[in-house]
């Protein structure tokens, strides 16, 4: 065997761990789905402060402020503040909704700062300061969180010392608007539903998601506060917590809906960012995982889940290596089978999500071959991403824009906050052609068992760039009509 043989084959192997430690995660949970704890009774009502970071939402500003407004808890236990950084209509709408809410007698101030040093993490490290809750709830401005949630989240804190924050699960307000929602909404589904049950239930490391949940304000100053210097500061504090001691858990039967983005250029920007942040945070802690006091297997899934994105790359690597050894005869006819085999982990979790989660589940299922080609088609986008935190490369934290789209609304072209074309995407045609022309030459050689695992590549990318440039030209088309439109006249007088 040659030296490239050998090394696709480690690659291969190496990429075919994280799809087969999916179906450990189904296995953990079909093991352990009955032990979720119930809410515990809750006899008095401690003071809550709900932070709301903000930065530039004009379009769901007012939806967040209204809903935690209606938060089911005692008025003068329950303090609300909003984080604002926007530079543009959202700084008026949220001044005037926090006016109004003050006026009613509600605990609410409106924080500005002169300038967004550390981003998210920066602002709620601020606010700190004048934080009066010993619990702290979380809430991005794409939530919608339920009356209820502070009543199905604290008691679980107050019950038990030791656990330094609670996650609920994102729900969806716009899944139905697009096949693109629906498959996020699949995979969101299949990591709060199956992966966190499966990670808490064996005792593993797990993790905070960012927002829709509640921490323990002992537990954020213990740890050092929020590290604005990575760009995911939600598992970065996440595993400083559980590295000290404290625990996390996720309640998957508290639900806080959210936007999901309905732009494939906004879906690449969060992907980008959750790439870059998770490696980050992988470099951050590596040498404490390694030495923390947990069992080896705890400790092989905190490296497998912080280094998660890193399957992107191998997956890029392992197609560009194909080529050549198909053509020189090298390529290991079992190599391209068994990663298919190890491809299924991924996509049952995310079944078995759907099944436990909806009454009419297999109606969603339509979504999985779209879920299948963004899985594929994201690869390049989160390799340039994991280069960049490997490397060191500094980066701003981009939002990723919102629009208020609920239900099977999907009219966010035009609009502000609307992304211009990803410039990834023409890295994703070629890659398309060079899977494409890999196909061909499989065909010529007679490796044919290699033909369906590259039509996966050949589909993957070429359904996520033609879905961005079809996004980009009715885009274009917009703008251009608009131009080209008469002045609207104004009855005289």
């Amino acid at each position: 065997m040659s030296l490239s043989s050998i090394l696709y084959v480690v690659i291969s192997a190496c990429l075919s761990v994280y799809g087969f430690n999916a179906f450990f995660f189904i296995f953990l949970y079909l093991r352990h789905r009955r032990e979720q704890t119930p809410c515990p009774p809750l006899d008095t009502f401690p003071a809550v402060t709900v932070q709301l970071p903000i930065y530039n939402e004009m379009y769901v500003v007012q939806r967040i402020i209204d809903a935690v407004a209606r938060l089911d808890w005692p008025q003068d236990r329950l303090q609300i503040q909003v984080l604002d950084d926007s530079t543009d209509e959202t700084a008026r709408i949220a001044r005037e909704c926090v006016e109004r809410y003050r006026q009613q007698g509600f605990d609410i101030t409106l924080m500005r700062r002169a300038n967004r040093t550390g981003f998210k993490a920066g602002a709620m490290n601020e606010a700190m300061t004048g934080v009066r809750g010993e619990f702290i709830a979380v809430f991005d401005a794409d939530f919608a969180p339920a009356p209820d949630f502070l009543r199905h989240t604290i008691p679980h804190l107050v019950a038990d010392p030791g656990l330094g924050f609670a996650q609920a699960r994102w729900g969806h307000l716009n899944d139905e608007s697009s096949m693109l929602t629906l498959a996020q909404a699949i995979a969101v589904d299949g990591h709060f539903a199956v992966e966190h049950t499966a990670r808490e239930s064996a005792g593993w490391l797990t993790q905070f998601n960012g927002t829709a949940g509640v921490w323990r304000r002992q537990c954020i100053e213990a740890c050092g506060g929020w590290d604005g210097s990575v760009l995911t500061e939600d598992v970065d504090l996440s595993y400083r917590a559980q590295l000290a001691g404290w625990r996390g858990r996720t309640l998957t039967d508290v639900v806080a809906p959210a936007e999901l983005p309905a732009q494939v250029a906004a879906f690449k920007r969060q992907q980008f960012r959750w790439a870059k942040g998770t490696v980050q945070c992988l470099l951050k802690h590596k040498g404490a995982l390694a030495r923390a006091p947990i069992s080896w297997v705890a400790r092989l899934q905190g490296f497998l889940h912080l280094s998660g994105y890193l399957a992107h790359p191998l997956m890029i690597a392992v197609m560009l290596s194909v080529l050549p050894l198909i053509w020189y005869d090298l390529l290991d006819r079992w190599t391209a089978p068994f990663l298919g085999l190890a491809s299924f982990g991924p996509l049952t979790m995310y079944t078995l999500g759907q099944c436990v989660l909806y009454r009419h589940w297999w109606r969603r299922l339509e979504a999985i071959p779209a879920l299948i080609c963004i899985g594929i088609g994201l690869a390049l986008n989160s390799t340039v991403a994991v280069a960049e935190a490997l490397l060191g490369v500094e980066s701003a934290f981009k939002r990723t824009p919102k629009f208020r789209l609920e239900g099977k609304n999907r009219y966010w072209q035009g609009r502000q906050y609307t992304l211009s074309l990803s410039a990834s995407t023409w890295g994703e045609v070629l890659l398309a052609l060079y899977a494409l022309l890999t196909v061909w030459v499989a065909a010529v050689k007679g490796s044919v068992e290699a033909i369906p695992f590259l039509l996966l590549y050949v589909v993957g990318f070429g359904y996520v760039s033609v879905l961005g440039l079809s996004e980009s030209f009715k885009q274009y088309s917009r703008r251009q009509r608009s131009r080209r439109a008469p002045p609207v006249s104004r009855p005289a007088g």
